[in-house]
């Protein structure tokens, strides 16, 4: 129970979450049911399962390995939940958020259809102010965004787009009516959700037309089914897993290289990256194979030059295959699909490289290129991915103290401490804000919600009122995180991560970039420091920091 004085105003409820998928979910249960707070979760979308409730559309699906894919704080729960195939396709993520919803009962707490529109802090009562779209209004302590790291659609402004007499639609919001079978497609974005679709959209469209702006560096996914002795071995294991999994750089569930590209010969690199070819996973590729890849240029041309190799091998026509072919450094975040290469020898789709032939605008009819060939059109898919990071937080009203509207802290791009928390903004925090750590997802989001659970749990015992970082915490933080960004090759390659994909964003560091076994490792130093970085007031206190 919590023995903070009551406030001024009490407050609606202890804590409120906006947001209900992998996170929002995790937060729900631990602030409720492990502190025994009352919560109220609000998610936009008409079910639970965030970017797993919207991207809907032929392919979807992780590119994570199903067994560590998933929640690990419940054993019982690791136990249960069977898989049959290498990847989770999007129903059997969303199936599988459904279960864990029903089984802590917490949808009962979850305002489904209700998208959250502002968010305020008022200094004289130290509570938040939460609005939402249908004109309601809610008051708490606590404010856990869980808004999703790519959740914010990203529409290209292409001229006549509003004029395309058939269907128009983002793959972040892929219509349940929408049936491509024998239809004329067109796909702008070949990028992880791109590749996926093309893939997938290959086998059933009458046609496909991909306009492709940068070529990718794709491995194989290596999906297939598992069977159940597959399945019994691993759970037998998890505990080992997933002590793997938190001290791991990338969360993927392999063991890491720990081998410099160049200090074997030729053949062995090209046998090292073969191997990994043929087990699958970008993030294997580009961190099982050697240590270096993602920091060493001779390195990362090493992989690059292999995956190059295989786009020769795999494709028939020489201008296709010059085409896909990248150039530029192998940086940008890793992708595999199930034989994304081949499918440009199937005579229903054609490649259109829009950097050599730029889309000049959208018509009635489809796509006119400065070429002058309309290519026609049936549907238009854009898979142009998301205003990653800080695009949800910036179109909600958000202003923590002194009024301020998060765009003007953010002005220089996103920042915040540890991921987690912001300056000037008491008693809210972040699951997988700016500059939380570059993994796999789950195991990311647990290390937050726990630790974030902690904090909060640390408060309500101690009478602490408001808890917020301080400016030069968050500071110290953003340099460390540039700091290591810059070390890698990543920033060299224009890529969402940056923000480089919308028009007119500042490109900024927005991933600390050391892997989730450092990252725990830091919160676990600032926990035992206690919680060095963050500025507390309590009821006998000023409210001002």
């Amino acid at each position: 129970m919590s023995t903070v004085p009551t406030p001024q105003v009490p407050a609606d409820v202890d804590a409120i979450v906006i947001g209900a998928g992998f996170g929002g979910i995790y937060m729900l249960h631990k602030l409720r049911d492990e502190l025994g707070l009352t919560v109220q979760a609000f998610e936009k979308g008409g079910g639970i399962g965030g970017t797993w409730y919207f991207n809907t559309y032929p392919g979807a699906k992780s590119d994570t390995e199903g067994f560590v894919y998933r929640y690990s704080f419940d054993k019982d729960l690791l136990q249960e939940w069977d898989w049959s195939t290498r990847y989770l396709d999007q129903p059997d993520v969303l199936a599988y958020l459904d279960h864990v919803v029903d089984r802590y009962d917490l949808r009962k707490d979850i305002r489904l259809n209700t998208e959250v529109t502002g968010a305020v802090f008022d200094e004289g009562t130290d509570l938040w102010t939460v609005s939402t779209g249908d004109g309601r209004s809610l008051t708490s302590r606590y404010v856990v965004n869980a808004l999703g790291l790519l959740a914010k659609s990203n529409i290209p402004d292409i001229p006549g787009r509003d004029s395309f007499a058939g269907r128009l639609v983002h793959t972040n919001a892929w219509p349940g009516d929408l049936d491509i079978t024998g239809q004329r497609v067109g796909v702008i974005g070949t990028g992880s959700t791109g590749t996926q679709f093309i893939t997938a959209a290959a086998r059933t469209a009458g046609h496909l037309t991909v306009f492709q702006r940068s070529p990718q560096y794709c491995v194989p996914s290596g999906n297939g089914p598992v069977d159940q002795a597959e399945v019994d071995r691993t759970k037998e294991n998890f505990d080992a897993i997933w002590e793997q999994v938190r001290t791991s750089v990338v969360a993927f569930g392999f063991e890491e290289s720990g081998v410099e590209a160049m200090s074997v010969s030729a053949d062995e690199r090209r046998r090292v990256f073969q191997e990994n070819w043929d087990k699958g996973n970008g993030f294997r590729f580009m961190f099982g194979t050697f240590c270096d890849i993602a920091t060493n240029p001779e390195a990362n041309a090493a992989a690059a030059e292999f995956i190059r190799s295989k786009i020769a091998e795999i494709v028939d026509d020489p201008e296709t295959a010059r085409a896909l072919t990248p150039t530029d450094l192998y940086a940008k975040r890793p992708l595999c699909n199930e034989g994304y290469y081949e499918t440009y020898n199937r005579d229903n789709v054609e490649l259109v490289p829009i950097k050599d032939n730029p889309i000049r605008e959208i018509t009635p009819a489809g796509v006119r290129t400065a070429d002058g060939v309309e290519h026609e059109l049936d549907v238009l898919v854009f898979a142009t991915g998301f205003d990653a990071v800080d695009g949800n937080y910036r179109t909600i009203d958000l202003r923590g103290r002194d009024g301020r509207h998060i765009d003007e802290h953010w002005t220089e791009g996103p920042t915040s401490y540890l991921g987690l928390a912001k300056s000037g903004f008491p008693n809210m925090f972040m699951i997988l804000g700016p500059n939380g750590p570059f993994t796999n997802l789950p195991p990311s989001i647990e290390a937050q919600v726990d630790w974030i659970g902690e904090l909060i749990g640390t408060a309500e015992r101690t009478g602490v009122r408001t808890v917020e970082p301080t400016a030069e915490a968050e500071a110290g933080w953003t340099a460390t995180c540039e700091e290591i960004a810059n070390m890698t090759l990543f920033p060299q390659a224009d890529s969402w991560i940056f923000g480089a994909n919308i028009p007119g964003k500042k490109n900024a560091v927005m991933f600390y970039m050391a892997g989730i076994g450092a990252y725990r490792q830091k919160l676990g130093e600032v926990a035992g420091a206690g919680y060095d970085g963050f500025a507390m007031t309590r009821a006998t206190e000023a409210a001002a920091v």
